[in-house]
């Protein structure tokens, strides 16, 4: 991995923003929201940052990506599709009847995932125990855990984020997609948990931020987190929920909402256009 190459990681960008639209589909709910709030997050753990052999996807020192918000998984199934874990054409299977491609990821099914998410809150625990065993195995992986703004009100977070510290496994990385909203409304007015980084400070981990949205930024935060301090790393990540279609920007509807064809094929649009890359709303 590590192409730097900003060209080359908007075009992935655009390719994982397209993957998810197509993986949902006409007049078929999908989370669309979450999926494009954390796309370029996605995109730069896969094509940046992250050792991994799609040919080999279990290489017991390939570096650990859970998704622990589960139902964004699209951004995940449109990166391994274009890394080659299996074809772009099965991604509009997803959520089909019988398709390795389901709402939330499936470990055995699924070429590439490494773990069974979308109960929200289990995700972090499920990467400190895969840190914990690479420290035990002597192996120098990382383990990247996304979790969504909203689910930090999961008390088993917070179990993970005290015990990680404690044991202090640096070689595990927690990244929140701070997008501002859940699923019904806007997260301070719903379940507001406060400072985010400073509570994970707080706790013991050392906490960067950065545009979630800015290729450049995320790919400085990912290189920064590599220090070994001793310490958990929390990455900030401030982001626009639907990122990158603009009447699913900040719209909580779009959370898990359907598209019409006519909304389809205008998001396909404004995605191959790279319509909003760069501005926030």
């Amino acid at each position: 991995m590590q192409n730097r190459d900003m060209d080359y990681l908007k075009a992935r960008a655009r390719q994982v923003r397209e993957g998810i639209v197509r993986a949902i589909g006409v007049n078929n709910k999908g989370h669309l929201g979450g999926s494009m709030s954390s796309a370029d997050l996605v995109t730069a753990l896969y094509f940046y940052k992250m050792r991994h052999w799609p040919d080999d996807p279990s290489n017991p020192d390939r570096d650990r990506f859970i998704f622990s918000k589960g139902h964004s998984v699209l951004a995940q199934y449109a990166a391994l599709a274009l890394c080659g874990y299996f074809p772009l054409q099965a991604l509009p299977s997803t959520k089909k009847l019988g398709s390795f491609l389901q709402g939330h990821p499936e470990r055995d099914r699924t070429p590439g995932v490494e773990a069974n998410t979308g109960s929200l809150g289990q995700g972090l625990s499920i990467g400190l125990g895969m840190a914990l065993t690479g420290r035990l195995d002597s192996r120098d992986y990382r383990v990247y855990v996304i979790l969504g703004d909203a689910e930090l009100a999961e008390g088993q977070i917070w179990e993970a984020v005290t015990a990680a510290a404690f044991y202090r496994v640096a070689n595990l990385v927690a990244i929140v997609d701070h997008n501002k909203l859940q699923a019904t409304g806007v997260i301070s007015e719903m379940y507001d948990v406060g400072e985010i980084g400073r509570k994970f400070a707080a706790f013991g981990w050392r906490v960067l931020e950065t545009d979630g949205h800015d290729l450049a930024s995320i790919a400085d935060a990912l290189d920064a987190a590599d220090e070994n301090t001793g310490q958990p790393v929390m990455i900030l990540a401030h982001t626009v929920k639907g990122k990158g279609v603009s009447f699913a920007e900040n719209e909580p509807s779009f959370h898990n909402g359907a598209l019409t064809a006519e909304q389809y094929e205008q998001a396909l649009g404004e995605i191959v256009s790279g319509w909003g890359e760069g501005n926030e709303k």
